[in-house]
């Protein structure tokens, strides 16, 4: 069960675990013991073992017994405790790998004692460290992991088998609550289906989408799916409230200083059309551009926009804490980020079928119409890049993101070498996909490049071939008939 701060919440807790008969593997009850690299070890193995077991979370309470789990009081502070001059909550976090949630509740029992719930995520794609040490519960005793193999073993097969999105971001809640959480409406309006009448109707569709799972008791869970979808607040969802959209604008072209800055508070699905207009509103609009236009047009593609929005939503690594996408918007560019290095190297974005760590996501995106249908997105990125006459974008993998750069228009004379030679090979890319030749003519129509001037693109095509990045498709031709094609292809 997830909680929240709600003492009422807290106290019903404590009785749900002290009603457990004796402590298990994802709960350790304490009295005064507060010794931080315990408590620290303590993080590890029960985060490690509620995976095993298929919790979402595993519990570390002070002010209970052991044996009889009455609730006698504890004097532990944690929200006043220190060790090695750091608050210990900030120590505990920074010795632990990879940073999961996990959070402190100070509150009295029925009784008027104090009492500490420890609440622990769940190891979700890897075993949870502690200072450089994996361990685990073996019935009531805290263990090094490396020391159970065939444990170790287990908690791998979880992993692989459990994917995030059927991970459950909130657990055993009555009905209203789940309908409380979630924007229902929302889901009828965007799948095209009438909302039905009676709150079973409701959730036996939600649960038929596996947004929402009926759990053992008649309670409810709700999945990280139907969460990040149809949340109202991400917020309310430990292990999603960092995962909302961020869009930044700054003055100028750096991040020196910040003009504004909003954070999307809605799931994806609900807050998508929003999110769009505002980047819209915030976008400049460009006069007439080349040929193709007679009146001012938007800075940046929507389409483009939309596509790009949407998959670094869909693409995310959810397993890393801390980050979600990101939109930032300088003077003369726009950048989008999100969590994860890419599954395909960023050359091939354009022609490689989409591979997606968050599978059902992405299905549920495509349906629902947010982004394109499988494979054909990124090519009409680029298609509208070339109408709109911009600099071709950046794709780029950093330590642990992967960034897209949109550029505003610059005239070809402003464009340096490194953005020719991309927007040739880009070019070339959109072409093969498309089963048509790219050749000089095509090249001088992507840069609005007069017909007499056909050896300002042969140079271009050179520096690309020189750059590794095309070839020439069959070197016997006629030099009248040259075509090219991606180093891949």
């Amino acid at each position: 069960m997830t909680v929240g701060r709600d003492p009422a919440r807290l106290q019903s807790l404590l009785r749900e675990l002290c009603s457990l008969p004796k402590e298990t593997e994802w709960v350790e009850f304490k009295r005064d013991n507060d010794d931080p690299p315990r408590i620290g070890e303590y993080i590890s193995a029960l985060a490690n073992s509620s995976a095993l077991l298929g919790k979402q979370s595993a519990y570390l309470v002070w002010g209970v017994e052991d044996e009889g789990h009455e609730v006698v009081g504890t004097r532990f502070k944690p929200s006043k405790a220190r060790h090695k001059q750091q608050e210990l909550e900030s120590w505990l976090l920074q010795k632990t790998v990879p940073k999961i949630h996990f959070r402190f509740f100070e509150f009295s029992a029925a009784n008027e004692q104090p009492v500490v719930i420890l609440e622990i995520q769940a190891a979700s794609h890897t075993p949870v460290q502690f200072d450089g040490t994996e361990y685990i519960r073996v019935g009531s005793y805290k263990k090094k992991l490396r020391e159970f193999p065939e444990k170790e073993r287990g908690l791998w097969r979880v992993f692989d088998r459990v994917p995030f999105e059927r991970q459950h971001a909130a657990e055993n809640l009555e009905a209203d609550k789940v309908l409380k959480l979630l924007d229902y409406p929302a889901y009828f309006d965007l799948t095209d289906q009438p909302l039905p009448e009676g709150r079973d109707s409701i959730l036996a569709a939600l649960e038929a989408d596996q947004l929402i799972q009926r759990s053992d008791s008649g309670h409810w869970h709700i999945t990280h799916l139907g969460a990040v979808l149809f949340a109202k607040r991400l917020q309310d969802f430990q292990t999603l409230a960092r995962k909302a959209v961020r869009l930044i604008l700054y003055k100028g072209n750096n991040k020196l200083q910040t003009v504004r800055e909003l954070t999307g508070a809605k799931g994806y699905a609900v807050g998508f059309e929003g999110l769009i207009d505002y980047l819209k509103t915030l976008l400049p609009a460009n006069e007439e551009i080349g040929k193709a236009f007679r009146e001012e047009v938007p800075i940046y593609p929507e389409l483009a926009l939309r596509e790009l929005v949407a998959n670094a939503i869909i693409h995310q690594d959810f397993n890393l804490t801390g980050t979600g996408p990101m939109i930032e918007l300088f003077d003369s560019r726009l950048e989008i980020t999100n969590p994860g290095v890419p599954l395909v190297d960023t050359r091939r974005f354009l022609d490689s079928p989409p591979r997606s760590r968050n599978e059902a996501l992405a299905s549920f995106m495509r349906r629902i119409g947010i982004c394109e249908e499988r494979g054909s997105g990124i090519d009409k990125v680029v298609a509208q890049i070339e109408v709109y006459q911009l600099p071709a974008p950046i794709f780029e993998q950093t330590e642990q993101h992967t960034r897209v750069v949109l550029f505003a228009h610059k005239e070809y004379k402003d464009m340096d070498m490194e953005d020719r030679i991309r927007a040739c090979y880009q070019h070339c890319c959109l072409k093969y996909v498309n089963r048509e030749p790219m050749n000089n003519t095509s090249l001088r129509e992507r840069f609005r490049i007069d017909e007499g001037n056909s050896a300002m693109a042969s140079r271009i095509i050179k520096q690309t071939i020189d750059a590794g990045l095309i070839r020439l498709y069959d070197p016997k031709a006629n030099r009248k008939v040259y075509r090219y094609v991606p180093y891949w292809a």
